[in-house]
């Protein structure tokens, strides 16, 4: 007997450095609404700043790294052109 297909789903670790700091603090709640909306989807992990403010580190689970920049493009923080991408990598965890 064979059993149920399993999607397999990615983690990809996204790292940002905030520029544009004005508009980046009127965007904020919009982006804020953004993250929690693909909290509620199960696409976000986990999301947070650095401790001083200069950028932050966001945990996403997607099909393909594809999927996830689309995702991304609707970002209002995206949109509002106040973060650098620093960094995105598919991330393959060990432990939960």
């Amino acid at each position: 007997m064979v059993g149920p297909t399993v999607a397999c789903v990615a983690r990809y670790v996204l790292e940002i450095k905030f520029k544009n700091e004005e508009t980046r603090l009127q965007v904020r709640p919009a982006h804020r609404a953004f993250l929690a909306d693909r909290l509620a989807e199960r696409k976000l992990v986990t999301a947070g700043p650095w401790a001083d403010d200069t950028g932050a580190l966001l945990i996403f689970e997607a099909d393909s790294e594809a999927e996830l920049r689309r995702l991304l493009a609707a970002d209002p923080y995206r949109i509002a052109d106040v973060y650098d991408e620093v960094s995105l990598r598919e991330w393959r965890p060990i432990f939960p």
